[in-house]
């Protein structure tokens, strides 16, 4: 062993008149470790959050929205066909919607009406695997008198229906008349009721097949755009541009992103901000390694001395307490990546944090661990503990041997 090594272990061990410096090591260490445990465990659950959030918000929606400048446009079979052409795109279907009112003995709400194509929507958006009572492909058959529809579960719950009732849809985009369009209205029979967990997808969307919204409508043959999906999530730019070559003025397009942003982007700054609050403990602990070498270096002043008239360079002085605050950094570092690893497998396995399913919609607390992010904080760690120690070790190496023996 290098005896820069061997000293730098051997000052963190304290001498009985010395204790009060190896207090302040085992507070620094603990300090670092907190600080890389609340960084782990508080970003992999946010990443849950977020993952959590992004798989029901892409459950409902699709990773592209092909639309025109003009509005509703009638080619879409043939618009359909050049979109599905394009490489990475794996389906596509048309859609209409719509804001409309809702009616169930007297009780109404406001709802966005979504006319989907019943063969071709499931490939697109997950409701079918959402749908918690009654079947999707009811959408296909008209029951009875009255076509179908599915609403949410919130939805349905504020305005009193439930399967099998009957209620009125209210388009403002109604017929035609001799005065100007009217608003229309039509009854409908809840065929099933969807659950995707996301408040405001329940609480406010409806669906009923393409060609009844096209009637109710009145939009004839014609669609408001298509949802695209695509095999690589993150390559909507790509994908976008492309299609809009292909397609031509006036198309265009929009991915989740821009149907999303203000969502998205509250996520990421508030991912943001968690990194700078919590940084701050790993940063104080930092400050007590530069407290503690600094006592250090005042105490062992006299031994520093001998060294130097023995023969050690200055180098050496300032790698043994280099090395004395690395020891601290690493010790630190691995008991935070090691408890905090350990909390996150703990919430995942067992979930004993449960959460009020009225108002999170999930009944335990998600968690998500980034190996990315966990390299991440450990090398930020190390690095606050290294550059915790320059300075100190820096004194250490300018002490000079003549000054410190004069009084010995």
């Amino acid at each position: 062993m290098l005896f820069e090594s061997f000293l730098s272990i051997r000052y963190l061990k304290a001498k009985r008149k010395q204790t009060f410096i190896s207090v302040i090591t085992v507070i620094s260490i603990a300090g670092i470790a907190v600080g890389v445990m609340a960084l782990i465990v508080v970003l992999s659950v946010m990443n849950g959050f977020r993952a959590d959030l992004m798989s029901k918000i892409l459950g409902m929606n699709s990773h592209l929205f092909v639309l025109s400048h003009g509005g509703p446009f009638t080619n879409y079979r043939e618009t359909l066909d050049k979109v599905r052409a394009v490489d990475g795109v794996t389906a596509s279907t048309p859609f209409i919607y719509s804001q409309v009112m809702v009616n169930h003995m007297g009780t109404a709400s406001g709802a966005v009406l979504w006319g989907i194509d019943p063969q071709s929507a499931g490939e697109v958006i997950d409701i079918k695997k959402i749908i918690k009572s009654g079947a999707f492909i009811s959408l296909e058959e008209k029951q009875g008198e009255h076509p179908a529809i599915i609403i949410g579960k919130e939805l349905a719950n504020r305005i009193g229906a439930g399967k099998g009732n009957v209620l009125t849809v209210i388009s403002p985009q109604g017929k035609l008349t001799p005065i100007g369009r009217a608003p229309n209205n039509r009854q409908y029979l809840v065929t099933a009721l969807f659950d995707s967990g996301y408040y405001e997808y329940d609480a406010n969307m409806a669906f009923i097949s393409l060609a009844e919204a096209q009637d109710l409508l009145g939009l004839e043959n014609q669609v408001i755009g298509l949802q695209v999906n695509l095999k690589n999530l993150n390559a909507t730019e790509k994908a976008g541009a492309l299609i809009e070559k292909n397609l031509g003025f006036p198309f265009y397009t929009r991915d989740w992103k821009e149907m999303n942003r203000s969502l998205v982007e509250a996520l990421l700054w508030e991912q943001i901000a968690m990194w700078v609050i919590l940084a701050m403990i790993v940063l104080v602990a930092g400050l007590n390694i530069i407290n503690t070498l600094v006592m250090v270096v005042l105490e062992k002043h006299r031994e520093i001395a001998i060294l130097r008239t023995m023969g050690a360079a200055k180098k050496s002085i300032m790698a043994i307490f280099v090395l004395q605050g690395l020891i601290v950094g690493l010790v630190g570092t691995f008991l935070g990546l090691l408890s905090g690893l350990g909390i996150c497998a703990s919430i995942a396995r067992f979930k004993f944090i449960h959460l009020p399913a009225d108002v999170y919609y999930i009944a335990t607390l998600p968690v998500k661990v980034d190996w990315f992010e966990v390299l991440l904080i450990t090398a930020a760690s190390l690095t606050i503990s290294l550059l915790a120690t320059l300075y100190p070790a820096w004194r250490a190496a300018q002490l000079n041997p003549v000054e410190a023996l004069r009084y010995e």
